[in-house]
């Protein structure tokens, strides 16, 4: 599982020459995988040019940098699609593994969340969002599943947005 990964949003200034980025700056995010988990850079497209050739990421993609929005969000009153993934992941359990994936295809209809890159490694297959505003990375875990187990998991995840997590424990 990816117990070690924690997401981390996307920085204001390029890793490598601190520089801070304008809004709607082509920036390149890498993302290593080390011994203590995964490590995120972004940096600048001038830094990117002299460390395309050296630089060995796990997975790497451009993107256009977005300044923060001046005004926090408003809060909703039922437990939002996002807030869910970003709790199921949190809590990192193996019985959320569909909902996490259902949950994450949902946002990226919405556009909320983009794939940038789909990796696979000898266990598994690790889906790769970016966050459309803030830049955050999201790891999510293929589970392979079948259109007869979609009904069910679309089923739980509606329940889960509905009654919060605290209400109901997905079946195992």
């Amino acid at each position: 599982m990816l117990a070690e990964w924690e997401i981390k949003a996307r920085s204001h200034a390029c890793a490598h020459t601190q520089i801070p980025f304008n809004d709607g700056d082509t920036i390149w995010t890498l993302l290593y995988r080390d011994k203590q988990g995964f490590r995120r850079e972004d940096v600048s497209d001038e830094a990117w040019n002299q460390l395309k050739e050296s630089a060995q990421p796990f997975s790497f993609w451009k993107s256009k940098y977005q300044a923060p929005p001046s005004a926090p969000p408003e809060p909703l009153q039922k437990e939002s699609v996002e807030a869910l993934l970003r709790r199921l992941l949190e809590e990192d359990r193996p019985e959320y593994l569909n909902l996490r994936y259902v949950l994450a295809a949902m946002l990226e209809r919405k556009k909320i969340l983009k794939q940038v890159d789909v990796r696979d490694t000898d266990l598994e297959k690790i889906l790769v969002y970016e966050h459309a505003r803030s830049g955050e990375a999201f790891l999510i875990i293929d589970p392979g599943l079948r259109l007869d187990q979609l009904d069910r998991v679309q089923d739980e995840v509606a329940a889960l947005l509905a009654n919060g997590l605290a209400a109901q424990q997905p079946e195992q």
